[in-house]
């Protein structure tokens, strides 16, 4: 047997589990302390009224023969699709259900999309980026170039000069871990440079519901030309708090080619080999999130996120520490105070604070020396930890 040698070249740990495995020993090393997370995005849930009503009549249905539903489209149900034909039309980006694959998450088909490509290729990457797509990229045996993000631009890294040509392109806006988002003429260059180089551009639109400025894009096929050259990825887990539920979708247009071969049939045949689809259940309360009722029910749900976001937002100017994200999106980065690593301040914060964070640097090299904070959470308990923040920087004063 010879192993894989992208899988066993990766970091023996993924920086989540490492920093919750620093929390545990910290735990249990002082008992009375009560620890507040806000490191990994997880929503605090409920799931919205909406959505589980409609997933308890589609139990019902499971119950009676004439209404029971066994292996569902490839694709997904009809009514799911065209529910996201809907919403995305809705917004500006004019996508036909026939483009739209039902999946259980972003994350399983960020993954799964580098089928596409033949091992060996060229992924390029921003720095940082969400680590998993990295992983992703040396499981497929893919060669990661990046670009890195840094206060000057924002941490919105745009085309790289050269003569570059990757086989595939990663973004996400509002960007994880950032919370920078592009705008429109950021993301038609970025749309230029994948169309000029043939690139196939995956676009991770996960955090898009955050945004609340109508003049930035929420979808890459609100920018000319992305048809031809961009796949989207989108996700119920921070819209509808389906992080446990699992529940998204990949949009990938029929007018996308390689060499004159359809990439959504390929995409297809792919799925029907490796994916059997999301339970008929999930995609019932799927739907009714997007429904007139689960808008409403949803939107008062990321008012919270959107409200804790500013209270910590608030926290780090009263601090004074350099800071990005937040508006449009529910992570803050900010930079490490006095010098300190990007794991010597959440040791500090650990310690001094009771507070778990996300490390930067386990975004990619060019996130050492800044940290990430999460706004999904209690807005209590929030509260609790913007004090304990502020309380925890007198004592490298």
């Amino acid at each position: 047997m010879k192993l894989n040698g992208g899988l066993v070249s990766m970091e023996e740990e993924y920086v989540f589990a490492q920093a919750a495995q620093r929390a545990r020993r910290f735990a249990a090393a002082h008992p009375d302390a009560r620890l507040i997370s806000l490191g990994i995005g997880d929503v605090q849930g409920p799931l919205c009224p909406a959505a589980t009503r409609a997933m308890a009549r589609a139990v019902r249905e499971q119950g009676r023969r004439r209404s029971f539903h066994g292996y569902g489209p490839e694709q997904g149900y009809q009514f799911l699709r065209q529910a996201i034909s809907s919403e995305l039309t809705r917004r500006g980006a004019p996508v036909p259900a026939r483009d739209i694959f039902i999946s259980d998450g972003a994350k399983s088909d960020l993954g799964g999309l580098l089928d596409l490509i033949a091992p060996g290729g060229q992924a390029l990457l921003c720095d940082p980026t969400y680590p998993a797509v990295r992983d992703d990229c040396l499981i497929r045996g893919l060669r990661v170039n990046t670009v890195a993000g840094s206060p000057s631009d924002g941490f919105l890294p745009m085309p790289p000069p050269g003569s570059l040509a990757p086989d595939v392109i990663y973004l996400c806006s509002p960007a994880n871990p950032t919370g920078a988002v592009y705008t429109r003429a950021q993301l038609a260059a970025w749309v230029d440079y994948a169309r000029q180089r043939e690139s196939l551009l995956l676009f991770d639109a996960a955090y898009a519901p955050f945004i609340g400025d109508e003049s930035l894009p929420r979808s890459i096929y609100e920018i000319p030309g992305a048809e031809e050259c961009a796949v989207e990825l989108g996700s119920f887990s921070k819209l509808a708090g389906f992080t446990g539920t699992r529940c998204g979708y990949t949009v990938l247009p029929a007018a996308l080619c390689c060499r004159g071969v359809p990439l959504q049939a390929l995409w297809r045949r792919r799925q029907a080999a490796r994916f059997n689809g999301v339970a008929y259940v999930v995609q019932r309360g799927a739907a009714a999130v997007l429904g007139p009722n689960g808008r409403r029910q949803t939107e008062r749900a990321l008012a919270v996120y959107r409200a804790n976001a500013r209270l910590l937002e608030s926290t780090l100017t009263e601090a004074g520490i350099p800071h990005w994200g937040g508006l449009h999106a529910p992570y803050l980065w900010l930079a490490c105070p006095q010098g300190l690593s990007s794991w010597g301040f959440f040791d500090f914060l650990l310690e001094y604070g009771w507070l778990v964070g996300t490390p930067g640097v386990g975004f990619g090299p060019a996130g050492e020396g800044y940290f990430r904070l999460s706004a999904f959470g209690d807005p209590d308990t929030v509260e609790l930890a913007a004090e304990r923040f502020l309380h925890a920087l007198d004592y490298l004063r």
